[in-house]
């Protein structure tokens, strides 16, 4: 247990269910979402020694930094995917072999 409680935690109940609604049934890009945010927020601590005192402070930063771009991959990796043609789409594919030619240029 720590003592503060909701004052202590590194993310409020608010931001947590923030990122719930802004992607419903998809748990990892809300946390994600709340990842970036820790490490926008620690990202500017520093280390700091005042004595015998030492606070590892960047620490935090690079543990959240390390977890959100492993989850970032994940999630680009789940992302991934290719319509198939003929998927209710009429006609040829947009992008073809030679498309970028030009009729009037090669053909005279």
């Amino acid at each position: 247990m720590v003592e503060g409680l909701a004052d202590t935690t590194a993310l409020t109940d608010e931001e947590i269910q923030a990122a719930i609604d802004a992607y419903p049934n998809k748990w990892k890009r809300a946390k994600l979402m709340l990842l970036e945010s820790l490490c926008r927020r620690f990202a500017y601590e520093v280390n700091t020694k005042t004595g015998p005192l030492s606070l590892d402070m960047n620490g935090r930063a690079k543990l959240w930094k390390e977890d959100y771009d492993k989850l970032k991959k994940e999630v680009q990796a789940e992302s991934v995917s290719v319509p198939r043609f003929g998927n209710g789409v009429d006609g040829p594919p947009y992008f073809h072999t030679g498309m970028h030619e030009n009729e009037r240029v090669w053909n005279r």
